[in-house]
């Protein structure tokens, strides 16, 4: 099958691989411009771009898809299908429509819960158990298209977002060819939307910020479910700590502390008192430098007791 493949990060390049294993024809891979990272500002190529061009794809990088001279060029290919993960622009129906077939979304929750550009971040947030993967035939809302093809994946304890969209990449790109497959033989079935939803906006760096008044177990789901960015962080002394990894104590802590107090730093851990509970702290990165384990923070840092973060 000829597929125009839309999709842009790290997420996107397990179902662009499988569909190549798979035998299907890419005609194009459109995805996001260079941008530039790191202190040179060197542009770099989104990660899509990188796998296409290593397979001999042709590539494609509008600034707009919407565009008239982009939607020239989309059309000028004549796709069986669009897939499209993660690609990072709202997409218009008549883009939508130049497919054959018209368009198949991986979404990496399972619809209609967790609509929107960052479901793998807020499903760890709101604590849930399970998350999973949505394949969506595509219409111009916001993830609200009938449900192809979907299964669900529990959730480790220690999950963070970065471990799960690996997961998910992976269920994603066997789904996928799962689902043209049945779009080929005449068996996929379309299901429409219904039940409760949510919405899982786009995040925000402020979001990073701790709340110590918050309860240890939402601070640790903050922890998890903001990583690689925003990331979590407080301060001490006016310098930046990002909180790596760390792990919530339904304990007693003692009434005349406030949320931030350290409670222990010794050799027994380095343990921050919360609005519920406390916060044990795993591993953090100081300003400036690498990230290091509880102890190597401690023996440099001279953290007293009953001192106050944030």
């Amino acid at each position: 099958m000829k597929i125009l493949f839309m999709g842009t990060p790290d997420f996107s390049v397990p179902v662009l691989e499988a569909l190549i294993e798979a035998g299907h024809e890419i005609v194009l891979a459109v995805t996001q411009p260079d941008k530039p990272i790191g202190r040179s500002k060197k542009p770099t190529p989104p990660p899509v771009k990188v796998c296409a061009e290593k397979h001999g794809i042709p590539v494609f990088q509008p600034e707009r898809v919407r565009r008239p001279e982009a939607m020239e060029r989309l059309a000028k290919v004549q796709a069986d299908l669009g897939v499209v993960v993660a690609f990072g622009q709202i997409l218009p129906q008549a883009l939508l429509d130049l497919p054959a077939h018209g368009c198949f979304n991986v979404h990496a929750s399972l619809l209609p819960m967790y609509r929107g550009a960052s479901p793998i971040n807020h499903v760890i947030l709101a604590g849930e158990k399970q998350s999973g993967v949505t394949i969506m035939q595509m219409d111009a809302g916001i993830d609200t298209g009938d449900i192809l093809l979907q299964e669900a994946l529990p959730l480790a304890d220690n999950e963070t977002a970065e471990t799960l969209a690996d997961k998910l990449s992976k269920l994603g790109a066997k789904l996928i060819v799962s689902a043209i497959e049945q779009l080929e033989n005449g068996t996929l079935t379309h299901t429409p939307q219904e039940g409760e939803t949510c919405y899982a906006g786009m995040l925000k760096k402020e979001m990073g910020l701790i709340d110590w008044t918050l309860s240890a177990e939402e601070i640790c789901r903050r922890v998890r479910g903001l990583q690689p960015w925003p990331g979590s962080w407080t301060f001490r002394e006016g310098k930046k700590l990002i909180i790596k990894e760390a792990a919530a104590e339904k304990q007693e802590v003692p009434p005349n502390l406030i949320p931030g107090a350290v409670l222990e730093a010794d050799r027994k851990g380095l343990l921050i008192q919360t609005g519920e509970g406390a916060l044990r702290i795993l591993s953090l990165q100081p300003e400036g430098k690498k990230e290091m384990d509880w102890k190597a923070f401690l023996n440099g840092s001279h953290v007293k007791e009953g001192e106050r973060w944030g």
